[in-house]
């Protein structure tokens, strides 16, 4: 009867001991590496909301979450700027982090226009910069980024652009692209925003 009792306390020590281990294993496993798919090297010069003057030097010491859009958008736009108003809640005190998005109707899209939006979304202008500038430069900063923008007359508002947001780390490295329609893609960004500054 003790052999049997014995037998049975050494069982339950060795299932113990195998548990601490395995959960000891997995709390060691390294923490999701971002992949590095491009680099942000452009030269530019755009207006903000603010009638500043902005360079690529606004972007030094900052994690960047970028996208672009029109504010007389009446598609995809109105929901990325739910989404991206989301993160912004979520990161807005966080001071590594900067929004920064491109309006693609410059010719609508005053720096007075852009700055009552910004106010409408309840946006700090300068965690929260959306600019505006040439037309073409715009066009060719997105192609930068390797997103689409152009006009095209057949369509509601008349241009065509991207849906995504751009996330771009301290050395200005694209480090993931995620769907600013889709609040899941969106969950994602703001998981992989807090990798990213653990890793800066």
């Amino acid at each position: 009867m003790k052999s049997r009792i014995s037998s049975f306390c050494s069982a339950r020590l060795l299932i113990l001991i195998l548990t601490v281990l395995l959960f000891s294993g997995c709390s060691s496993q390294p923490e999701k590496q971002l992949p590095v798919m491009g680099e942000i090297n452009k030269d530019f010069t755009f207006i903000n909301q603010d009638s500043q003057e902005v360079t690529p030097a606004v972007f030094t010491g900052k994690v960047v979450i970028t996208d672009f859009f029109f504010t007389t958008c009446p598609s995809i736009c109105p929901i990325m700027k739910r989404q991206m108003h989301r993160v912004y809640e979520v990161f807005k005190e966080t001071p590594d982090i900067l929004f920064f998005s491109h309006t693609i109707d410059p010719e609508h899209d005053t720096p007075e226009v852009l700055h009552n939006f910004a106010q409408g979304l309840g946006a700090d202008t300068q965690k929260w910069q959306m600019v505006t500038g040439d037309q073409d430069e715009i066009f060719a900063m997105a192609k930068h980024y390797m997103l689409g923008a152009m006009k095209n007359e057949d369509v509601p508002g008349g241009y065509i652009h991207s849906g995504s947001f751009v996330l771009v780390d301290k050395k200005k490295r694209i480090r993931g692209y995620y769907n600013g329609t889709d609040e899941a893609e969106v969950d994602m960004l703001i998981t992989d925003l807090r990798i990213l500054l653990n890793e800066e």
